[in-house]
């Protein structure tokens, strides 16, 4: 009848109910249906008044010493034929460790082996909720680890940590499906990895727990894989909307990357070469920059259908151009790593036709698909395995290949990238520009990566030169006062040589020298990107940020346009004055003015940004814009605005181009003059035209009510007034304390219509 008497009436919160708990606890010999009940109540009770005692009386933890409490827990476990009573176990367990805040009492807690007894428990975990419940546990004792009670959970053996079960066992279960769990087990092992203890550290990154970090870039290529045919689908105009798919699959790769970079900062030795060789060797050099070299990608500007059959499975066989340049950026923006980052800039250099010969080695040999599992087996140290699979090259779905339609493979691949400027869509300008960008913005990188390449900004050129000079170095001062860059080539392949071996011992055997010298491959960026603004192919929002990159690498100077520069930029520049002089004939023609002076403040503010405006991941997202519009207003406004964004970039590149600086506000000035016997002379009306908040007279005002929300009216007069050509109908609120004076509350411009004074 015991469990009865627990039922009566007491004093929760004193030492005497901690103590009749445990004993009656010790009498437990089976937990079975009849006493699970007060089995699971008496965990709970004792958890709730040690972690008050914790707080306001020593004596409560002095007694779940004493007493051996814990061990009477592992016990109550051993003896248990119920899950209930393990989830609750782990419960008590987790809120106790969490909610402890002396040192003394954790300490105590990790000091024998009944913490790793548990942790190393085979617990069910076909139930789900026990599973949430035991992976709660394992981050409650992360969230306790630092240099001396890390020291209580491993086993070492010659100052060797031998034996770490809380990490051993939670990385089975770092790709569950569940992400939560996912993201669970991240927050542990960061907790490990930043509490700087050297033996832990070296048993983190050795023998078969540092294939942990390869399946970790197993599981972002299989992710990096998936976003891919969300994106092909997209392109190809699915019926069901892919944005929500697109943006839930860019944020776990972006989170895995943080990821990444997270387990950088804790400063690890090893860590970054494990996760350099890695990304490079299974996803960067077989998958990301073979795509880019892809022929029929970029000829026709879409996705080949790289798949194949084989023995009657569909099997993956690469990756579009767009979300390959997409992953690069994303890569070097997030993850911090000054060899991967020099690495990848050096592959660049290769030729086209050593990526194919690598994707043809790999697709061929050494596989690139790969399948997480969990392993069952108790005896693999880290729990589970990496499963590869064959796959088998075909080639493009159209049998198109590199050299009937790329032209030179002995071209550079960095000759690839530029050439998207030229023959892409937007979506693969979009990412070729993203690309550079990023370079540009890559802090790991080195300054003579980015001459040769030809885009080290003009401001970065000047300063190199400068310390060159100041230092002492040779022809460092006349290379200040040169024109173009002259950075010292052979400085620059001798830090070229150290990544070429590393991407040799990656399997790309084709000898990596720069052809060109970094003046001549600066030239070819410059007319990649002249070339990009001469077409009419494409939105103006890319040509605004092919204008941002331009102003980066040429920040104050024109001196690096040539005449044919010059001349494309002067053509292209009166194409856009004649269809702006069109628009003016047009249907918007009213309203024409005003968005010229609102979008030139907009470009000059993008041209003159230290970064570029749009996120990464709005590349891949399928345009809104397609389809019919609704009407031929609407379609003629979006054209409007198209060209006159186009005519204001070409505008500006002009006024850039001669080394004059930019104006604030666009140089357009409309007729001052206003009747005196107009209604908006009598409104008190300026040559700038109503706006909000500012004080009209009403002249010919209509009285009504508006709702501004669903039940609140409000009283306002309408009025009509025109100025000029311009039009628009004001509502404004009339003053309490003047009559026939108000203030304006709603202007909206009478367009595409012909407005008579």
């Amino acid at each position: 009848m015991m469990w009865f008497s627990f039922w009566r009436s007491r004093n929760r919160f004193t030492l005497d109910e901690l103590r009749y708990l445990t004993d009656q606890l010790q009498k437990i010999q089976i937990v079975n249906e009849v006493n699970k009940d007060f089995v699971i109540e008496a965990l709970r009770s004792i958890a709730e008044l040690v972690t008050y005692g914790d707080q306001h009386d020593s004596t409560f933890f002095d007694f779940f010493m004493e007493k051996q409490v814990l061990g009477e827990f592992v016990r109550i476990l051993k003896i248990s034929k119920t899950i209930t009573v393990s989830l609750q176990l782990l419960q008590t367990m987790s809120i106790m460790i969490q909610n402890l805040k002396n040192e003394h009492a954790i300490y105590y807690l990790f000091s024998n082996e009944h913490i790793n007894y548990l942790i190393r428990y085979s617990f069910d975990f076909r139930h789900d909720e026990l599973l949430s419940y035991y992976i709660s546990f394992l981050r409650a004792i992360s969230g306790h680890l630092n240099r001396s009670t890390i020291s209580l959970l491993v086993k070492t053996e010659n100052d060797e940590v031998v034996s770490f079960p809380l990490y051993v066992e939670a990385i089975r279960f770092a790709f569950h499906e569940e992400s939560m769990i996912r993201t669970a087990i991240r927050t542990l092992t960061l907790n490990v990895y930043h509490v700087g203890d050297e033996s832990v550290d070296r048993y983190v990154t050795s023998g078969t727990l540092a294939n942990y970090f390869t399946d970790l870039v197993i599981f972002f290529k299989r992710q990096c894989l998936t976003l891919n045919e969300l994106v092909i689908q997209a392109s190809r105009g699915a019926s069901k909307d892919l944005s929500s798919a697109i943006v839930a699959s860019v944020d776990e790769i972006e989170d895995n990357l943080y990821y990444y970079s997270d387990i950088i900062s804790a400063g690890i030795p090893d860590v970054d070469r494990l996760i350099t060789d890695n990304l490079l060797r299974l996803l960067i050099l077989p998958l990301l920059l073979p795509s880019l070299v892809d022929a029929f990608t970029q000829t026709f500007g879409f996705y080949s259908d790289k798949i194949i059959w084989n023995s009657g499975e569909l099997v993956d066989m690469g990756m579009g151009a767009v979300t390959s340049l997409y992953l690069l950026c994303c890569i070097l923006r997030i993850v911090k790593i000054k060899d991967l980052a020099n690495t990848i800039v050096s592959a660049f250099f290769c030729p086209q036709g050593a990526f194919v010969s690598l994707s043809k080695a790999k697709v061929n040999g050494s596989t690139t698909s790969y399948k997480i599992q969990l392993s069952a087996s108790e005896e693999s140290s880290n729990g589970y395995e990496a499963e590869e699979g064959r796959i088998l090259n075909a080639g493009s779905s159209k049998g198109v290949s590199l050299a009937d339609n790329a032209g030179d493979v002995n071209r550079s691949l960095w000759e690839a990238v530029l050439s998207y400027l030229n023959v892409g869509n937007d979506l693969q300008i979009l990412g070729s520009l993203s690309v550079l960008a990023t370079l540009l913005q890559t802090k790991e990188l080195e300054e003579s990566m980015l001459d040769a390449l030809g885009i080290l900004p003009k401001r970065k050129q000047h300063k190199k030169l400068l310390l060159q000079a100041l230092v002492g170095e040779s022809s460092g001062e006349e290379q200040l006062f040169s024109s173009g860059s002259n950075s010292t080539k052979s400085g620059f392949i001798s830090e070229l040589e150290n990544y070429t071996q590393k991407l040799k011992d990656y399997g790309v055997s084709a000898s990596i020298e720069p052809k060109s010298s970094p003046r001549s491959c600066r030239s070819q960026v410059l007319d990649a990107l002249v070339n990009l603004f001469c077409r009419l192919d494409i939105s103006a929002e890319t040509l605004w940020d092919g204008g941002w990159l331009l102003r980066q690498l040429l920040p104050h100077s024109e001196t690096e346009f040539n005449r044919q520069h010059l001349k494309l930029l002067r053509e292209s520049f009166v194409k856009c004055s004649t269809n702006i002089l069109q628009e003016a004939r047009g249907m918007w023609a009213d309203l024409l003015i005003s968005v010229l002076c609102d979008e030139w403040r907009k470009c000059k503010k993008v041209l003159e940004s230290s970064s570029p405006r749009n996120e990464l991941r709005s590349k891949l997202l399928p345009s809104s814009a397609g389809g019919v519009m609704s009407s031929e207003s609407l379609a003629a406004g979006q054209r409007m605005y198209e060209v006159v964004k186009g005519f204001l970039l070409l505008y500006q590149l002009q006024v850039f181009s001669q080394g004059v600086a930019l104006p604030d506000y666009a140089p357009i000035f409309p007729s001052a003059t206003i009747p005196e016997n107009s209604r908006a002379r009598a409104m008190g009306l300026d040559t700038v035209g109503p706006k909000q908040g500012v004080e009209l007279n009403l002249v010919d005002a209509v009285p009504c009510r508006i709702a501004f929300e669903r039940g609140k009216e409000r009283y306002v007069w309408l009025q009509a007034v025109t100025m000029g050509t311009f039009g628009w109908i004001v509502l404004t609120e009339e003053l309490p304390l003047r009559q026939s004076v108000g203030i304006v509350r709603v202007v909206a411009p009478l367009s595409a219509c012909d407005v008579c004074v």
